[in-house]
């Protein structure tokens, strides 16, 4: 007999997830100038011990807000049974997997979740952005990739600078969405075993969902076809990707989120971009309690 759906939980960071049913809500605010963005691996363990304390023991589906909040990922997969081996899939535009040398950020976080032992495969989905192209490859944190332990699955991006070094069959592009998503549902059919599911919104069109970075071509039923086509049951989800605006007090947070070409958030589009995120988080929200 199935499990009944284990009740959402919202850590609210920034106040942008919308009202979901039955949702547990972890006031976590204080934390927001800390935790966004990046921040040092001592932050870090220091903010996942006050999670760990609020968190339920088996959570449902996690919702954290932006996708500045992306980092936050590793200590939800980190503290899964380290006996039951997983992949871990991830739907977001960027590879996540960049070089950052002051600790872990929203972009650098997947080489950690590969390191894990209980992490057999990480699988990031529906990428556009030029971060794994050749002007950016040497960015790109290699170990995972080398260690066949990361694969990516990409949307339009030249990433022949990896048969150079040997990679090539880590990398997947397509020429569209429908194509990319045919193929790794049969690769999941194929392949089937138990995952952990981290959405991050900027996978959408902005007709989808806005957020509040440069976005991919996923429309919603992408999304769905993917969740439907896992074999195996869900052992942990989370969602980001709400988009929120915000005025970093940090100088270095402010350069680095310049420098990455974040977009400016007009205030007056946000409620109705917001209630778009919200309609969205509903349908995700059923896609995934049908597998958990």
């Amino acid at each position: 007999m199935r499990e009944p759906a284990r009740n959402p939980v919202v850590i609210d960071l920034d106040g942008s997830v919308g009202p979901l049913p039955g949702a547990t809500i972890l006031a976590m605010q204080d934390w927001q100038e800390a935790i966004r963005f990046g921040c040092s691996l001592a932050t870090l363990r220091r903010f996942g011990t006050a999670l760990e304390r609020a968190l339920p023991r088996i959570p449902g589906t996690v919702f954290m807000g932006s996708g500045d909040f992306h980092h936050l990922s590793w200590p939800l997969i980190a503290r899964l049974d380290p006996a039951r081996p997983i992949q871990v899939i991830v739907f977001d535009n960027h590879p996540d997997n960049m070089r950052f040398p002051f600790g872990v950020h929203c972009g650098s976080w997947v080489r950690r979740v590969a390191a894990l032992p209980h992490v057999d495969r990480v699988h990031v989905i529906g990428i556009t952005s030029r971060d794994i192209g050749a002007g950016h490859a040497w960015e790109n944190y290699l170990t995972p990739l080398l260690q066949r332990k990361l694969d990516y699955w990409s949307i339009g991006v030249d990433t022949g600078w990896a048969h150079w070094l040997g990679i090539a069959d880590r990398f997947h592009d397509f020429a569209g969405p429908d194509e990319l998503v045919a193929a790794f549902t049969t690769y999941q059919r194929e392949h089937p075993q138990a995952c952990y599911l981290s959405i991050d919104k900027d996978v959408f069109d902005p007709d989808t969902a806005r957020t509040n970075w440069d976005q991919g071509r996923f429309r919603l039923e992408h999304a769905l076809a993917v969740i439907d086509a896992l074999a195996a049951p869900l052992v942990g989800s989370d969602v980001n990707g709400e988009i929120s605006r915000y005025e970093y007090r940090a100088w270095w947070k402010r350069r680095l989120s310049a420098l990455d070409d974040q977009p400016v958030i007009d205030p007056a589009q946000l409620a109705a971009w917001q209630a778009q995120q919200h309609a969205v988080n509903l349908r995700l929200l059923e896609a995934i309690a049908a597998k958990s």
